[in-house]
């Protein structure tokens, strides 16, 4: 068991949580304590859905926060003719229409409206936090819950098939945070259609793509592409350990770059040592700060 990160494939129907817990359990029959290679995913998937999650291993979990502004593809089947709930088949129906009308043309225009910077209200399941407690866990007591909108990003969207008026089949890329299942809610008020998602599958985050079966470990230089890197010398290493500045020096460019328009997530350097990540580096006063120093080497 190696830090790092972890690309697996999430069935349909496990959640998050239980890859996580598969993957601790091979941690403790591999010999090592818990602390010595702590675990945790890289953005959850809803149960009923599936497709590509990160299991962060070691010291990947403390830089969890560079994976969330970067996008994240999805392919959505969205059934039309009634709203749910929870915005997937697996909630109670709230709305419907009997008369169903709704074509290719008014899907399209609708879509258009949704891509780039909007406020978005999640679901009341979902895994946003009420009064220090998951929303979906008030939701599932029976309570009203109701939550304030967020500011999300949609950067592409298009419609791979229809069957109309029964459903349709959507590929899009977003931002961090970003509530698929809202987004079928919302096109199905704004054509009158109402509808939620039967189906979701993440096929990529970033420059990864859901591995399908298996699971692939990521390390040193292949974690983190959209980063920039510099080469740092174990001196320098020991400057950053006891909180100091090392020297500014050009940067290589990022491996992977993000799609054209996709917001600037204002990545930090990587600091690499034989090809290993030992620390995150940002400018500060002319120098490079730590941000943070690894205690161990990606």
């Amino acid at each position: 068991m190696t830090p790092g990160i972890y690309l697996v494939h999430k069935p349909a129907g496990q959640t998050s949580f239980s890859l996580v817990q598969a993957f601790m359990e091979e941690v403790r029959a591999s010999g090592l304590r818990r602390d010595k290679l702590p675990a945790c995913h890289g953005g959850a998937l809803d149960p009923f859905a599936d497709g590509l999650l990160l299991i962060l291993a070691g010291q990947a979990t403390r830089l969890m926060d560079l994976l969330h502004p970067i996008p994240k593809t999805y392919v959505a089947e969205i059934a039309w003719g009634s709203e749910t709930d929870s915005g997937d088949s697996l909630g109670q129906m709230t709305k419907s229409t009997k008369s169903l009308t709704v074509t290719e043309r008014d899907l399209t225009a609708a879509l258009e409206q949704f891509v780039g910077w909007r406020e978005q209200v999640p679901p009341s399941t979902s895994n946003k936090r009420v009064d220090g407690e998951r929303a979906y866990r008030k939701a599932h007591r029976g309570e009203t819950v109701v939550l304030p909108p967020s500011r999300v990003y949609l950067h592409s969207a298009r419609w791979r098939s229809h069957d109309l008026p029964r459903g349709s089949v959507l590929e899009i890329v977003t931002g961090g945070g970003y509530y698929v299942r809202s987004l079928a809610r919302d096109l199905g008020r704004a054509t009158g259609a109402f509808g939620h998602l039967t189906k979701l599958h993440r096929t990529a985050i970033g420059p990864w793509s859901d591995p399908r079966d298996g699971r692939e470990l990521i390390r040193g230089a292949q974690l983190y592409p959209w980063c920039p890197s510099v080469e740092i010398d174990e001196r320098e290493l020991a400057l950053l350990r006891g909180g100091r500045g090392i020297e500014r020096r050009p940067p290589t460019a990022p491996e992977w770059k993000l799609p054209d328009g996709f917001p600037d997530p204002h990545a930090p350097l990587r600091a690499l040592i034989a090809g290993r990540i030992v620390a995150l580096l940002r400018e500060r006063d002319g120098k490079l700060h730590a941000a943070p120093v690894l205690r161990g080497p990606l």
